[in-house]
């Protein structure tokens, strides 16, 4: 009985460190500082080590979340009793007493200061990489292993991008009552945002299909944007939104039982997600009332037309065309082009979609990527020409690095 009471602490402490560690660090930040980023940190290390040591022996609080906030803030206030440093800091933010001053952890204090943090990771003057690595280190509390697994990389490469990340942080005071700032720069953060995203939807790392938590927190993050009191304009934000719920709809019928992928054409639609489809429609439809056009509206409404098709073939091939036909308005980028070349297919055929890849590789570097080659391959397969088929399917094969894409190849 004690083991099993020993796992549970063990198991809730690991479920609090991973939703609450982001909530904690950045509250705390605000108390003492950016520049002592390493030290919120450090605390709430902590706090969820005492967690471990006190709810194995003692049990499991009746409110672990509280628990957690109260030793958060007792540690807190203990540091700043032992290092008076920090008076010019709290006097400049309005606090003039270490006695006296309370840390609080209400709904609208954590989510307005891990809103200044997002904006602080996401500054121009540090790069997209090490933008998603702060995100996941500090706001979604994953190790420096996780989020090297994530991006297929060493612990070294995201130690070393963490360490240039916080030194910028140290550098930054982000007044988010500067809502030039905020409104100025929510691009920036909605496209870490995304990067966030896929790396979730369509993970590097090998022979994983999907990595659902980053998925989660990604949503969990935009839903801070949206619910936001600060933001002007929050299309984007809602348009961002409708398109993670109605991609993540279809997350249980992309794997088979060998944990392969299934392409759409494929998919039992009965596993989708009725009720992430619904939220994407109810945030596309917000988006909608307060903008015209978006790269993430467009996007949003790509994914609805998928997601409301009673079966593949009944889906709304000329309405998608015309959305891409919009999008490379917005954002032509050579695998937008190839994404619309298969939407082309449908709608005038297979040559016609082989004649624009094959201007795309001539104007663009597209044929140095796997996807245009396995692309053009199905299309050639459509067309019986076999051997081309194999030539580019085999071309794609060797451009693959991940063995979850060249088993989805190798099928064909």
């Amino acid at each position: 009985m004690n083991e099993l009471n020993n796992k549970n602490s063990r198991e809730l402490t690991e479920h609090f460190f991973r939703n609450e560690y982001g909530k904690i660090v950045a509250v705390i930040m605000n108390y003492i500082g950016n520049q002592n980023i390493n030290t919120a940190e450090d605390i709430v290390q902590e706090t969820l080590l005492k967690a471990v040591e006190y709810w194995q022996h003692s049990g499991i609080p009746e409110n672990p979340t509280a628990w957690l906030y109260t030793t958060a803030k007792n540690k807190t206030l203990n540091y700043l009793k032992k290092n008076k440093t920090h008076l010019d800091f709290l006097q400049s933010a309005g606090n003039h007493s270490i006695e006296n001053m309370e840390i609080e952890f209400s709904e609208e204090i954590i989510n307005d200061e891990q809103l200044r943090i997002m904006f602080c990771c996401c500054q121009p003057n540090i790069s997209e990489d090490t933008q998603v690595s702060l995100i996941l280190k500090i706001l979604c509390g994953f190790s420096i292993s996780e989020i090297a697994n994530a991006f297929l990389t060493s612990t070294e490469t995201i130690n070393k991008r963490l360490v240039r990340g916080r030194k910028e942080l140290k550098e930054s005071n982000l007044n988010l009552k500067s809502i030039e700032f905020v409104n100025n720069n929510l691009d920036t953060l909605l496209k870490t945002i995304y990067l966030l995203f896929n790396e979730g939807y369509s993970p590097t790392q090998k022979e994983q299909i999907t990595n659902n938590d980053l998925c989660l927190e990604a949503i969990r993050l935009t839903t801070i944007l949206t619910n936001s009191s600060i933001i002007d304009n929050k299309s984007n934000a809602y348009a961002l939104l409708a398109l993670m719920y109605l991609n993540i709809a279809r997350f249980d019928a992309r794997i088979d039982s060998d944990n392969s992928v299934i392409e759409l054409e494929n998919q039992d639609r009965k596993l989708w997600n009725q009720e992430f489809i619904n939220q994407g429609i109810y945030f596309l439809n917000n988006a909608i009332e307060k903008s015209n056009s978006s790269k993430y509206l467009i996007l949003a409404t790509i994914s609805a037309n998928y997601c409301i098709a009673k079966s593949y073939a009944e889906t709304n091939w000329i309405e998608i065309l015309e959305l891409y036909n919009k999008l490379v308005q917005i954002e032509n980028s050579p695998l937008i082009q190839l994404n619309r070349t298969v939407v082309l297919s449908k709608v005038f055929g297979n040559r016609k979609a082989i004649e624009k890849l094959l201007i795309l590789e001539e104007k663009t570097k597209i044929g140095k990527n796997h996807l245009f080659h396995s692309t053009i391959s199905e299309f050639y397969k459509n067309e019986k020409m076999i051997d081309k088929a194999v030539d580019s399917l085999k071309t794609a094969i060797k451009l693959t690095k991940n063995k979850r894409d060249i088993q989805l190849l190798e099928k064909n």
